[in-house]
């Protein structure tokens, strides 16, 4: 005879203490910090460095009241109102209210940029590899690699702030508290953005997307930024929909106040909250988000090592190309205008005049804004080339090489794919220039002056990435090197007259070799030495690739 016996709801298992959900995360920290010290110290130099450039340029360039002056009637123009910031202190500008309308914005998004990939490089990335997994086998909670990521960012920005902060009061002999204010809650607006890529690991399986997705907010922060600093003098109320407004209307400088710095402490606590409830209704590997399903077979288009090399490059272009263009056309509204104000500058100060040419101001303006916008696209050629890099440490050109796919068609593929993305970039930027002095009516000097004076950089560019894949055909491990390059262009060109640099150092930049069109006349024969470096570079690095082993970890 059966017993039937009636059971109870099933046993649940108890909550997870918190202390459970966090264990490891010292630990991790520690491994985090070891992992990318080189990586936090060049993030660290380069911000400490460009503030002391500040310090030290500002303070010799705009030393006289009246340059200042001069400057201040510069940036109330909407176009510096939409890249810099509010502009509170225009009528008395001071060194330090200079340092805060005009870097606070960028210093924002520069270490943003940073924080969001140091977020999920260690969170989404490690998870999307399975090494997350076998690191949380051990005695590692759940939480524990978002919280040390968090961590990680913030004490990387504590120390960035906490160095800023010296420089500019020991160089720049600014006030105390108001420098403590401006880069203190420039750091806390960083992590407010390193919070949104804590979510954006939720969210997306997959690291570029989490990427992109945080990078994307930040650009739309900015933007709405920019939109409601233009709406009313000193900011709207739309611009308080922006954690960037939060450390601007601190206004640092001339009418300090720290109370806005709550915002963005509040908004990193929101944020890792909702990160926590996510991450507990997901399973590991994936997120909030389900994958797209894909084709059952690859589209033709997508059967060739090229057109798979520009599928992975186009959104990354497109981002670039957006970015860069708004930030040229509303650069080339400065054109019409500009010319006289830097000529009474340079009047006041000679020193401004060692750095932007003594000749025809507007002239000199436009082909100091191409220079930037050559570093621009030697910046998206440097990445692409690394792209490549990164297939290969993760083991993916291994497998295409495994087909009927030979080491030259691959590396080819991607090389042409980079090459002709920075090109097109910088061809973009220059019309972009143009375009926005013609719809303010500057039409001196002409649309085709500006689409030269980008050509003629080309060659220079193409340098740079040949130095790259060089690097990537026979040192691979050192591709990162590249970056190097960048750096020099712009302390060569942007400072190597008026530092007296040796000549030596200076034609190390093969920017530094391109004519100043429409300062200078075209000069061809440097631009075919150019030319015919970039082309023995890439053919050393199609050698050095064809030799060694794939890949080198």
């Amino acid at each position: 005879m059966t017993t039937l016996v009636e059971r109870g709801p099933a046993p649940t298992a108890p909550p997870a203490r918190l202390a459970d959900e966090l264990a490891g995360t010292w630990l991790l920290l520690r491994f985090m910090l070891r992992r990318d010290r080189v990586r936090l110290g060049v993030w660290t130099a380069s911000v400490v460095g460009l503030w002391l450039y500040v310090a030290v340029e500002f303070t010799a360039m705009y030393a006289e009241p009246a340059a200042r002056a001069e400057r201040a009637t510069l940036m109330r123009t909407p176009a510096s109102v939409l890249m810099t910031g509010p502009g509170y202190g225009l009528d008395d500008y001071t060194i330090g209210a200079m340092c805060a309308n005009e870097m606070v914005l960028w210093i924002v998004i520069c270490l943003s940029v940073m924080s969001i990939l140091e977020v999920v490089r260690h969170t989404r990335a490690e998870e999307e590899s399975s090494r997350s997994e076998l690191v949380r086998a051990a005695v590692v909670g759940r939480h524990a690699p978002a919280f040390a990521a968090m961590a990680l960012v913030v004490v990387a920005n504590l120390v960035i702030a906490a160095l800023s902060a010296l420089v500019l009061v020991t160089v720049g002999h600014l006030a105390v508290f108001d420098t403590v204010v401006m880069v203190g809650g420039s750091a806390l607006t960083v992590l407010v953005f390193a919070a949104v890529a804590v979510v954006a690991c939720q969210l997306t399986a997959h690291a570029r997307g989490a990427s992109g997705l945080a990078v994307g907010v930040l650009g739309l922060m900015a933007l709405v930024r920019g939109a409601g600093d233009m709406r009313r003098e000193h900011g709207s109320a739309l611009s308080w929909a922006s954690p960037i407004a939060w450390t601007q209307q601190t206004r640092a400088f001339v009418d300090v106040r720290a109370w806005p710095l709550v915002l963005p402490v509040v908004a990193v606590v929101v944020l890792v909250v909702v990160a926590v409830v996510l991450a507990g209704h997901r399973d590991f590997g994936a997120g909030m988000f389900a994958d797209r399903r894909g084709r059952a077979s690859a589209h033709q288009a997508l059967r060739s090592p090229l057109a798979l090399a520009w599928r992975q490059q186009r959104t990354a272009l497109a981002w670039w190309t957006l970015g860069t263009v708004l930030m040229w056309l509303a650069t080339g509204t400065y054109v019409k205008d500009v010319g006289p104000v830097l000529e009474d500058m340079v009047a006041q100060n000679p020193v401004i005049g060692q750095v932007i040419g003594e000749k025809d101001m507007t002239d000199a303006y436009v082909s100091l804004i191409m220079l930037y916008a050559a570093l621009a696209a030697v910046g998206y050629g440097i990445s692409a080339v690394l792209r490549a890099r990164a297939e290969e440490a993760a083991g993916r050109t291994e497998y295409v090489l495994a087909g009927p796919v030979g080491r030259g068609r691959w590396l080819s593929a991607q090389l042409v794919v980079a090459g002709a993305g920075a090109g097109a970039l910088m061809v973009a930027e220059g019309l972009a220039l143009g375009t926005g002095a013609y719809l303010v009516g500057a039409h001196d000097p002409s649309l085709g002056t500006y689409a030269l004076a980008a050509v003629v950089y080309l060659p220079a560019v193409a340098v740079v990435l040949g130095v790259a894949a060089a690097l990537l055909g026979w040192m691979p491990r050192w591709t990162g090197a590249s970056w190097a390059f960048l750096v020099l262009a712009f302390v060569v060109g942007m400072f190597g007259d008026a530092f007296h640099l040796p000549d030596a150092v200076q034609h190390v930049s093969p920017l530094r070799w391109v004519p100043r069109v429409p300062v200078e006349d075209v000069s061809w024969l440097p631009v075919a030495g150019l030319c015919v470096v970039a082309a023995v570079l890439f053919a050393g690095a199609f050698a050095g690739f064809r030799r060694r082993d794939i890949p080198v970890v």
